[in-house]
């Protein structure tokens, strides 16, 4: 009750916006045409998407939904692999279906907020190399052009790529996922920088197509500390330099083509020259990561005082199959970020991940993410008790 009560009190700006998030190929199904699929099909990762939540056909009842809980917002990804199955053929009947998201989006009352590339990549693109090719820039602008002139008078933000260091690295220097070039540190500089080669050419595409266009990026950032002990002055300096190559090289590099800046907040971690990178002890998901809601003040305010942009959290949410932590999280993360506000953050909306239950990358359909529950079997949903009170804070802090 008292948390109720604080909320009631605990009003964010009229026009913030309150969503949710989700990718093309962790809810849509049957994304037969990307390196993650073929990948999955090889037997080279643990789990098959399958159908995944079938949102490609399900959509419409997934939106009503979102729209029950008071949503003024909704970050998709659009699928490049079924835009452009084959390299320079491209596939209007898929960009049809994306207006018909888009639409079904906006019946609803609810900002569609578009993500171009979200890990996967079409076949043809991972076969000349992927990101590790020097054309890499140059193949996804054309793509961007092609979404961009015929969506764009359905879309005013636009997110280009989603978390460039947390793909790549897991691409090139642990090796788990598409490409699987375990160690490849060569590899995963060359992709950076090719992304963010790829990011200016996509925001002045969409800045030539689309006027009053909104361009930003979703990177994830950490929130690192420095570890306790007897060298505590060299930890900060590790914690320093760690904080620079994780959160900020990246959007260094883009600086001057962003619009908004997306956060994607949702880890914290200690860090020393005895123990490396480590988590703290509090309270854990399902997936094991610690639970920190103070972290995403940390990593808000870190980004205003460097780029004096807006700021979006594109992404923060709990794998919680059991949905006891879920509501406490959302507030508290929430409140953390009231904070941030009022210091004079220009932070202008909360993407939850994610709207439903989806197909987690290397944990198939293990972590349980969503606000709304799926059954993979019969593809039922069912809005879990979290989600009424994420629909009670967007009406108490809106009122």
């Amino acid at each position: 009750m008292l948390l109720l009560v604080q909320w009631i009190y605990m009003k964010f700006p009229k026009d913030f916006y309150f969503g949710t998030a989700t990718s093309a190929h962790q809810i849509e199904g049957n994304n037969v045409h990307n390196d993650w699929w073929r990948a999955e099909q090889e037997g080279k990762l643990p789990h098959k998407s399958g159908k995944a939540a079938d949102s490609y056909n399900r959509y419409e009842e997934d939106f009503d939904l979102a729209k029950d809980m008071g949503l003024g917002a909704h970050r998709l990804s659009i699928e490049w692999s079924r835009i452009e199955p084959e390299e320079g053929k491209f596939d209007e009947q898929e960009i049809e279906h994306y207006k018909k998201v888009l639409a079904a989006l906006r019946k609803c009352g609810i900002e569609p907020f578009v993500t171009l590339h979200h890990f996967t990549n079409p076949t043809w693109f991972a076969d000349k190399g992927g990101w590790a090719n020097k054309k890499a820039p140059a193949y996804f602008e054309k793509y961007v052009r092609y979404v961009a002139e015929r969506l764009g008078e359905d879309v005013r933000y636009w997110v280009t790529i989603n978390e460039p260091l947390i793909v790549n690295s897991a691409g090139y220097l642990s090796g788990r996922w598409p490409p699987f070039r375990r160690g490849n540190i060569w590899g995963f500089l060359r992709a950076n920088f090719h992304m963010a080669e790829a990011h200016k050419r996509a925001y002045s595409a969409i800045h030539d197509i689309v006027p009053g266009a909104q361009v930003g990026i979703a990177k994830n950032n950490n929130y690192i500390e420095a570890g306790s002990g007897l060298f505590y002055v060299a930890n900060k300096v590790l914690a320093f330099a760690l904080s620079y190559f994780k959160n900020f090289l990246f959007l260094d590099r883009i600086r001057n083509y962003q619009d908004f800046i997306g956060l994607n907040y949702y880890n914290h971690y200690n860090v020393s020259i005895l123990r490396g990178l480590y988590q703290g002890s509090g309270e854990k998901s399902d997936f094991g990561w610690e639970i920190y809601p103070e972290g995403i003040y940390h990593t808000a305010l870190g980004l205003h005082r460097r780029y004096k942009k807006p700021i979006y959290i594109t992404e923060n949410g709990i794998a919680d199959s059991g949905d006891t932590k879920r509501p406490a999280f959302i507030k508290n993360h929430l409140s953390w970020l009231h904070r941030a506000i009022e210091e004079g953050v220009d932070v202008r909306g909360y993407f939850y991940w994610s709207l439903l239950d989806n197909f987690e990358w290397s944990e198939g359909f293990t972590q349980r993410f969503g606000l709304i529950e799926v059954d993979f079997d019969t593809q039922k949903r069912t809005p879990r008790p979290s989600a009424k009170v994420y629909g009670e804070i967007i009406k108490n802090s809106h009122s």
